[in-house]
């Protein structure tokens, strides 16, 4: 099956570039292009690019490139027809219904756990919200203070306290009991296949496109653990996934920041305190794939766990993670021992807000605090030991006035100089090799300066065949005129195949459209060379006299090259034949051609 090129053409032209991977990225405006963290490679600084104008995406660091297509087809792995159907769903454009059957068969037991999932989300949440076998886990919702709203946004249901039901469900649906058993939604025990989640308030966990992939559910009576999360599979990896993340993920990008919780009630209980750039862990750790999808959402992080003991320290280990991932952290602090959830019901959505979340300390804060615990600072020995740890940290700050704050409070509090503090960080940033402020250079515009600065060193006529292809690129009439006057005479190969598709493509009657262009290219070392080149800065209004010296480097390169080898070859011979003189008129010859060339380049 083929969806028709017009249909994939007003998908493509729908869907805005700069829109769909704004999703996936924070992009930042630089100039004409739009700047971020690859989301195919890790990265600390920007060089990933991404222009409206022309409607493609390219990474100087690892090369990838392409249109709206492609990059749904890399983020998601999906193949071609998933790629549309997803873009088609997003700007309302209604496929075929053969292409959404092709889907279903191609994607085997992912698309069959996806639906059976569907069908348990749905079904476990009407047995809390309407029936007679779910009011235990009503009234416990209920009871933690959460709405009907709150309950039907985050789907959340309830799991009969009856072995087989789950099972006999699913089965009837036409599911496989081996896949579910495999997929971990049913468990076998006593040789008996049951659901997992017996007698279990359920909280359905959906990834970023918002499906349901996996189930946490939290025992309101009898013996287990109190909360248990569905087994790793296909499609279910805790370490990869967030709680929220989708319904978060609008206002995460529109605050460029997010709020980091341990637990599923903490998310849900700030939802719908009006707080809801929140997300979670998945009761495990945070991990550093975790914190790069954060990190290319946000610049800042804020940290929210329980004020225990574990707490504390799990969020020391969570930040060091962030920050390593290139985040800016900061840590909320609760009063009296309360988690998120306790506090809103305690204290209020507005005293959340305000107390809480905007109030919340810099890592530094929070890590001058965290450091007091660790030390027994009546002790003259540890008080040394606790300024030098201090002072570490403080050499790593980016900016000056920040740890000179943080300094002069150093210096009032233990008695020690301002001068001394000061030599201590240069040491360690010494030590390091870090710059004594480098707030300027994490800067975009420096950043986005370099991407251009680092070009490697190409002969003068392979950067003339780029900057003519580029031209090529935006400009039928240009490439009418390269291919009258030079045809396929480039000599970079892949320049010389890039130029004969781009003929054809004309020929075709195509408009001068990079990322159409691209989309007809098949392989995908051309993809990412044509979204490189198609991102070079050009002149606006190029002088035929320019494209013409161009074209005459590229000749001067295609005909001076083989006479030059072959001078030097008759210079070779001169010489083993004992003649000087005419090895001496051939290298003459040599140096005035290269003159030649060098003046044309």
């Amino acid at each position: 099956m083929t969806i028709q090129e017009e249909t994939i053409a007003e998908i493509r032209t729908t869907n805005d570039i700069v829109d769909v991977v704004s999703e996936y990225v924070q992009l930042k405006k630089q100039g004409r292009n739009f700047f971020g963290l690859c989301p195919f490679h890790n990265e600390k600084t920007p060089s990933f690019s991404v222009t409206q104008e022309k409607q493609i995406f390219h990474c100087f660091g690892c090369g990838k490139g392409g249109n709206v297509i492609t990059f749904i087809m890399e983020m998601e792995g999906f193949n071609f027809i998933e790629a549309i159907q997803l873009l088609a769903r997003r700007s309302g454009i209604q496929l075929p219904k053969s292409s959404l059957q092709q889907r279903k068969s191609s994607s085997g037991e992912s698309q069959n756990l996806l639906s059976a999932y569907e069908w348990l989300t749905k079904l476990y949440h009407h047995l809390l919200r309407h029936t007679k076998d779910g009011e235990e886990g009503y009234q416990y919702i209920k009871d933690r203070g959460l709405t009907d709203e709150t309950i039907d946004i985050f789907q959340l249901g309830f799991s009969p306290n009856v072995k087989n039901f789950t099972a006999t469900f699913l089965e009837k649906k036409g599911f496989h009991r081996q896949l579910l058993v495999k997929s971990g939604i049913l468990t076998e025990k006593d040789h008996q296949v049951i659901d997992r989640f017996q007698g279990r308030v359920i909280f359905p966990i959906r990834n970023h496109l918002g499906k349901t992939v996996g189930f946490g559910g939290r025992m309101i009576s009898g013996e287990g653990p109190k909360y248990l999360n569905s087994s790793e599979n296909s499609l279910f990896h805790k370490g990869n996934l967030l709680y929220n993340f989708d319904l978060a993920r609008k206002y995460i990008r529109k605050q460029n920041e997010v709020v980091l919780f341990e637990g599923y009630m903490d998310v849900i209980a700030s939802y719908q305190a009006g707080v809801k750039n929140v997300v979670a862990t998945l009761g495990t750790a945070l991990t550093i794939k975790q914190a790069r999808m954060l990190r290319r959402y946000v610049d800042t992080v804020i940290i929210c766990f329980d004020t225990d003991q574990a707490g504390i320290e799990g969020t020391f280990k969570a930040a060091k993670i962030l920050r390593k991932a290139g985040c800016e952290v900061k840590v909320a602090q609760l009063e009296d021992g309360l988690d998120p959830d306790s506090y809103i019901v305690k204290y209020g959505a507005n005293s959340f807000q305000q107390k809480v979340i905007e109030a919340s300390e810099t890592f530094v804060s929070f890590y001058i605090n965290y450091l007091k615990g660790t030390f027994n600072l009546s002790l003259e020995g540890d008080r040394i030991k606790y300024i030098e740890k201090v002072t570490k940290q403080l050499a790593t700050v980016k900016s000056s006035i920040e740890r000179e704050y943080y300094l002069r409070a150093l210096s009032k509090q233990y008695d020690v100089s301002m001068e001394t503090l000061l030599r201590e960080v240069e040491k360690f940033q010494q030590q390091r090799g870090l710059q004594k402020d480098k707030s300027y250079q994490g800067s975009y515009t420096n950043n986005v300066r370099k991407i251009y600065q680092s070009k490697k060193l190409r002969p003068a006529y392979h950067n003339a065949e780029r900057q003519l292809i580029a031209y090529m690129l935006q400009d039928r009439w240009i490439t009418d005129k390269v291919q009258e006057e030079l045809g396929a005479s480039f000599n970079v190969d892949d320049h010389k195949i890039i130029a004969t598709h781009l003929y054809a493509f004309y020929e075709e009657g195509q408009p001068a459209d990079v990322s159409l262009f691209v989309e007809r290219l098949e392989e995908e070392r051309l993809k990412k060379l044509v979204t490189e080149i198609a991102m070079i800065p050009l002149v606006e209004n190029i002088s035929e006299q320019e494209i013409a010296d161009y074209m005459r480097v590229i000749q001067a390169e295609t005909t001076a090259v083989p006479s030059i080898e072959s001078l030097k070859e008759q210079q070779k011979i001169a010489e083993q034949q004992q003649n000087p003189l005419k090895a001496a008129e051939i290298a003459m010859q040599i140096i005035e051609l290269q003159k030649e060339l060098k003046q044309l380049n």
